[in-house]
């Protein structure tokens, strides 16, 4: 019960993550077994037959006592694992899917009704994770090129218990992993493509690795993979040239363009008022 704290709540969209912290608490809790292992059934008891005498018929009720002990240890053992493994997995469930599924007699048949319920019915998870895996995009960062592959790698995995249909094959994952590489990676991918046979996941990560060490090497050490485009803001005592004078620089830069008279309007290009006075 100490692993209950680890275990998120299910909601439906965290399947994944959520059963496979429930398997690792069973298998701390060394209660896994009773999963996949049925309930003992009751030995069936002697009976005697018309023609055994007393010596016989007590034989078979010898026989038959250690053979209804071991049955009733295991039987208890078994009742004991799933009333708590049970227990265990209502208390990480939102009430709203504990509600929705029917009474069960074992934690194997509950688990299975889980997973019906949220891989079976749920279409939107595999569709986010899909277009996820085709937009994602490697930008540097915080996160090495190491850590990018394994994130795409383990997208990909969340969608294998789902749908058989769904699975995402190794040599698929590599193309995805392929364009979601910047432009710097632009050379190394033609070089792959163009190499006969395939790679899996493992060596797509070290070649990248190392590619990415020796950009780095050939850029001082780090490397920007995404430009801030963002224009340039000027002010007054920048030593930069704007594109448009402000302020006073304007008024001088618009009163040096034609000559005109003291008391001439700016804008209507008229004499008698000044241009804070023009009606136009």
């Amino acid at each position: 019960m100490s692993c209950l704290k680890d275990v998120p709540t299910l909601r439906g969209d965290n399947y994944t993550e959520w059963r496979k912290k429930v398997d690792l608490a069973f298998v701390c809790a060394e209660v896994d077994w009773v999963v996949n292992e049925p309930q003992p059934v009751r030995p069936t008891e002697p009976v005697r037959e018309a023609t055994d005498d007393d010596a016989v018929w007590e034989k078979k009720k010898k026989d038959h006592a250690p053979v209804e002990m071991l049955y009733s240890i295991e039987n208890q053992k078994s009742v004991n694992a799933n009333k708590n493994c049970m227990a265990f997995i209502k208390n990480t469930i939102e009430n709203a899917i504990v509600g929705s599924i029917s009474e069960c007699t074992s934690v194997g048949e509950l688990l299975t009704k889980i997973k019906s319920q949220c891989t079976g019915s749920s279409k939107t998870y595999p569709t986010q994770l899909i277009k996820q895996l085709v937009i994602e995009n490697y930008t540097g960062g915080g996160h090495g090129i190491r850590e990018h592959i394994l994130r795409m790698s383990n997208m990909a995995a969340k969608l294998n218990p789902m749908d058989a249909d769904l699975g995402i094959k190794p040599a698929l994952l590599v193309h995805l992993v392929m364009a979601s590489l910047p432009k710097e990676f632009e050379t190394f991918v033609v070089n792959y493509n163009m190499s006969p046979g395939t790679w899996d996941i493992e060596k797509t990560i070290a070649m990248r690795v190392q590619q990415e060490d020796r950009l780095k090497a050939s850029h001082g050490g780090s490397l920007n993979y995404v430009k801030d485009n963002k224009k340039k803001k000027y002010n007054q005592n920048s030593k930069g040239s704007p594109s448009k004078p402000q302020g006073k620089a304007q008024h001088q830069h618009q009163q040096k363009s034609f000559p005109v008279d003291k008391d001439t309007c700016l804008h209507c290009k008229k004499s008698g008022h000044y241009k804070k006075d023009c009606p136009d």
